[in-house]
């Protein structure tokens, strides 16, 4: 059937076509993703990629599979992507009136994923030469650090780490040689290997009494102000980040210390929405607007969880991701 839908396909037959590639649009995205660390660019990618297929369908010669040669569009697309920069962030959203950070790591443009795209992933897991289990290759400490090292590093590393594909393959995809394709991912794999673990191989059970309970608990104390309360629940070593902002606040002084500079600035305490991003426990956060009541979005918080306690906060500011993962424009006054 596959090659009878190829010659419609190159026939003009748009079905067909469909046939052909609907099948890789949603891991087509989540590698899109992990390249460009944005949702919607990584949508718009993939839009790119399969007109790009359509329109040179006449020119694939089946030295590949369709999987392999969409593959090859798509890491080319984001590679060119990241080369012009569009979503670097500016200079101009740096927000200097942060406390004293802890330390400045360069900025980087990142959003969270929504794991309702997760399910539609009918083949998710990593083949047998895969260096990372599928939810490592998801993990927001894992797509953050994508972002910080070279977009050919980047593309390699996700190419043979993540889906397994032959150095071969590779070389052929980026036009490059083996020797080169090698070479690339050993710097990627030296370059990840130094950053901090994540400690996210110890977190409870997606869904479990034991993730409701921590998770709930840092809801509560959040929508209660209780910044001593939050901090409680953080390991020794934890971290708040924030991208693209380059401030990160690392153990409980000082991140109690921004905590509260953020609560003074804000005058009072969010609202929460429970969602997942990159199969960790997320929230949608609303901020209630004087007079109203009415809580209109701030931004989302995602969990990194370790233990009994909470590892690292990664807050987004950017609240344009929150209709992809459901959530809604604006919360109504609480009922009292």
């Amino acid at each position: 059937m596959p090659d009878r839908a190829l010659e419609l396909a190159r026939a003009g037959d748009e079905d067909a076509f469909r046939e052909l590639t609907d099948p890789y649009r949603h891991e087509l995205q989540l590698h899109c993703y992990r390249i460009v660390g944005s949702v919607q660019d990584a949508e718009d990618l993939v839009q790119e990629t399969l007109l790009a297929a359509w329109r040179g369908l006449g020119e694939f010669g089946e030295r590949a599979s369709i999987r392999t040669w969409l593959y090859r569009i798509a890491t080319n697309r984001s590679i060119d992507a990241l080369r012009a920069g569009s979503r670097r962030p500016a200079s101009g959203e740096l927000m200097p009136e942060f406390p004293e950070p802890t330390r400045m790591t360069e900025p980087i443009w990142l959003e969270p994923y929504p794991d309702v795209l997760l399910e539609r992933i009918a083949d998710e897991a990593p083949g047998p030469d895969a260096r990372y289990e599928t939810k490592e290759a998801i993990a927001l400490a894992f797509v953050a650090g994508l972002q910080r090292i070279p977009p050919h590093q980047r593309a390699v590393l996700v190419l043979r780490d993540v889906l397994s594909f032959r150095a071969a393959e590779v070389a052929a995809m980026l036009e490059l040689s083996e020797a080169a394709v090698n070479s690339l991912l050993l710097r990627a794999r030296s370059s990840l290997d130094g950053r901090p673990p994540a400690a996210r191989h110890r977190a409870p059970l997606p869904g479990s009494r034991r993730e409701r309970e921590l998770v709930g608990r840092f809801a509560d104390a959040v929508e209660a102000g209780d910044i001593d309360a939050v901090v409680a629940l953080l390991t020794d070593d934890a971290w708040v980040t924030m991208p693209p902002q380059p401030y990160e606040y690392q153990g409980a002084e000082a991140i109690g210390r921004f905590l509260r500079d953020r609560a003074l600035n804000r005058g009072a305490p969010l609202r929460l929405v429970p969602t997942r991003a990159n199969g960790q426990p997320a929230f949608g956060a609303y901020f209630p607007c004087p007079h109203t009541e009415i809580a209109r979005p701030y931004g989302m918080m995602v969990l990194t969880l370790a233990g009994d306690r909470i590892a690292e906060i990664t807050f987004f500011a950017d609240s344009s991701v929150f209709p992809q993962f459901g959530l809604p424009r604006m919360l109504p006054p609480r009922l009292v």
